[in-house]
């Protein structure tokens, strides 16, 4: 789940502390900071580093695309002695003060990708532990420490909780866990919008059906992250379930999951930007085919995924890295094979706005095999060639080092 953040909205996250709903926007041209080597995407990454850079690596890791390390190393090298992470820090070597504002969002995105690569858990520990101290009373999470919780933060949050082995319902502030918040920002199934999430309430208290949030929402209902992988499907996948008690975690899932089922009847799900109702929201959409197929709606989550392997690279090819990690992320959720997604390697392009990744050990035996077969005269070239037919895609994804536009 790409629970996405733009950076406009980041902006005035910060600015005015105060949360709002994620939209899509396209990457800044002229980036006010140096890109990193090791950070993946050209477009600006003052509002959005981490965030990339931790869904390219979980998506590459997904496909069995070894990183290369300096992209790793970026990534741990931006959390600050507290565990948390700042959207991006342009110079890590310098201690976090006071001014570094650290996030929800960008720690549990670290967290889940170094959790998935291995090798930190010190750094997974560090960030999750500075996430419970970020809890809000009413069990969920704000973008920033203190501010009100929102169903986006408190789901990717829930995400890194279970990437870090901890079980969710048992993570509590004030006696309150984020099922909890859930449960209690689940629309109703008798009214309009019923079964879906707010993102937050208004002043008055209402709830407002928000896609991006009920995506978020569905996935942390099931107890994911943004790697996973098809849930069994459930008896009835449209049904939005009404109960004298709180919702269960699985049943705002459900409840969720079949508000996204009837939203994506047309195919993709609508942007939420002022004069741009009408248009797609790829990214959303994208949210949507992983959150529906993780909950076992499956068959619903086809139509979306067609949808946008006839419409969506276009767009991503615009957005840059985290919008291919999350066409990656969908294929991978569908068991669909996201070199071929609708005739474009998306795996492929990934890689091409970084460093490329480091060789596979398979490849590296395929080397070793090549050295050691010098001197065999033409069965040593029979073999080299009969290698080449049958390595070539790798060797060219290996060797791409180029940037977005």
């Amino acid at each position: 789940m790409n629970v996405r953040r733009s950076a406009a909205v980041l902006a005035a996250t910060t600015v005015i502390g105060a949360a709002a709903p994620a939209v899509a926007a396209p990457p800044s041209p002229s980036p006010s900071v140096a890109i990193p080597s090791g950070l993946y995407g050209s477009a600006d990454p003052t509002y959005d580093g981490v965030w990339r850079q931790s869904l390219a690596l979980l998506a590459q890791h997904t496909v069995e695309v070894k990183p290369a390390a300096k992209a790793v190393d970026w990534l741990a090298g931006q959390q600050c002695a507290s565990g948390a992470f700042a959207a991006f820090r342009a110079d890590a070597a310098k201690p976090c003060d006071p001014k570094v504002v650290v996030d929800t969002n960008s720690t549990a995105a670290a967290a889940q990708a170094l959790a998935a690569l291995g090798g930190h858990a010190t750094a997974v520990d560090k960030a999750v532990t500075w996430l419970k101290s970020a809890q809000n009373t009413d069990g969920g999470w704000g973008f920033t420490p203190g501010g009100p919780s929102d169903t986006n933060s408190t789901s990717v949050a829930v995400g890194a909780l279970v990437a870090a082995g901890e079980k969710p319902a048992e993570v509590t502030k004030g006696g309150k866990s984020p099922y909890d918040l859930l449960a209690k920002w689940s629309i109703p199934c008798g009214a309009g919008d019923g079964g879906a999430l707010a993102y937050q309430p208004d002043k008055k208290g209402k709830l407002a059906a928000n896609a991006d949030a009920t995506a978020a929402g569905v996935l942390a209902g099931v107890g994911k992250g943004f790697v996973t992988t098809a849930g069994q499907a459930p008896k009835d996948s449209r049904a939005c379930a009404d109960s004298d008690r709180q919702l269960t975690p699985s049943q705002v899932a459900a409840n969720g999951a079949s508000y996204l089922a009837e939203a994506t009847q047309g195919g993709f799900l609508k942007s939420v930007l002022p004069g741009a109702e009408d248009q797609p929201d790829y990214g959303n959409t994208a949210d949507a085919v992983v959150s529906l197929a993780a909950q076992g709606s499956t068959a619903a989550a086809r139509k979306p995924y067609a949808w946008l392997e006839k419409h969506a690279t276009a767009w991503a090819k615009q957005s840059g890295p985290a919008a291919y990690a999350q066409l990656v992320l969908a294929a991978h959720t569908l068991g669909t094979d996201p070199r071929d997604f609708g005739g474009t390697d998306l795996v492929k392009q990934l890689n091409t706005t970084g460093p490329a990744p480091a060789k596979s050990d398979d490849a590296a035996e395929q080397a070793a095999e090549k050295d050691g077969e010098k001197g065999f005269g033409v069965w040593w070239t029979v073999g080299v060639l009969f290698v080449a037919g049958i390595g070539i895609g790798f060797l060219l994804s290996g060797r791409n080092r180029g940037r977005q536009p």
